[in-house]
């Protein structure tokens, strides 16, 4: 068999192949001639002109007789990308040929946000006038209308006018709301709320409307026309300065401030008898 040009290493020992690099459990090695076909790699990138082929960067080695060579990438809108060419070489052959082009992200390289789903992105008041939002049918904060509920309030209202509703707030769904509505601005940590003097809680005020059941314990809705919350959710350590029994402090009269004065310009005489 003709084997000129061949290394000694593969006249003495044959081609390795995956099965056989793998047992060895070694890394591939550089091959140094596919690692010197910079400009054939160079010359593969196609889909662009050359002036979006930047310097060159470095060569990787995927395999024995398999190189990735990498080149900056000037593409606009691209930056830190880097143009891959994977060339290739057959056992006992110096004859280097190019296997693919990519385009690859580099480490620092300029990324779209990873995708999220729509119902993911969703965020509190997105819904808009006209928009449709189904909830999934194994939503957790819903159950079976016809499921018997710890809430009293909702055992109420499960068959509202003989026709019961469909799925109702369950346990895990009353939490959720009941803690984000605590955090949120109409709790006791609100602007609002810790700069309103401390007795002035929604609890103890005549415009707080309870809600029913097991929120009602911690939750009502203000009904004052004049508080920023008017027909919003408060819990009852929430306050402002609306509160129905803050009193406003008024100053004395200023006459009632002054000295006691007597006018004595004027006697009457008065017969004693």
């Amino acid at each position: 068999m003709h084997d000129a040009g061949l290394e000694p290493a593969e006249r003495d020992a044959g081609p390795p192949t995956r099965q056989t690099t793998a047992r060895r459990g070694r890394s591939p090695r550089l091959d140094a001639t596919c690692a010197a076909a910079v400009d054939l790699a160079r010359s593969a990138i196609t889909e662009v002109g050359p002036e979006h082929v930047g310097e060159y960067l470095e060569v990787v080695a995927e395999a024995d007789r398999v190189v990735t060579h990498l080149f900056d990438c000037l593409l606009p809108g691209y930056r830190g990308w880097r143009w891959a060419v994977t060339v290739v070489r057959a056992p006992r052959s110096r004859r280097v040929t190019v296997n693919e082009t990519v385009l690859l992200p580099g480490p620092d390289a300029l990324r779209a946000p990873e995708w999220v789903p729509w119902d993911e992105r969703l965020k509190p008041g997105d819904l808009g006038v006209g928009d449709l939002l189904p909830t999934p049918p194994d939503d957790e904060r819903l159950v079976p209308g016809y499921l018997h509920s710890d809430d009293p309030a909702v055992e109420e209202v499960a068959w509202e006018l003989g026709l019961g509703r469909a799925r109702v707030m369950s346990r895990q769904g009353r939490i959720d709301t009941a803690r984000r509505w605590y955090e949120g601005d109409r709790g006791p940590n609100a602007p609002i709320s810790t700069a309103a003097p401390p007795s002035a809680r929604c609890g103890s005020c005549g415009f707080w409307l309870p809600l029913a059941g097991w929120l009602g314990q911690l939750f009502g809705v203000c009904g004052n026309l004049y508080a920023p919350d008017d027909g919003k959710v408060v819990s009852a350590d929430h306050g402002c300065g609306a509160h129905s029994e803050v009193l406003v402090e008024r100053d004395e009269p200023a006459v009632a401030q002054l000295p006691t004065v007597y006018d004595d310009s004027e006697v009457e005489p008065l017969t004693a008898g």
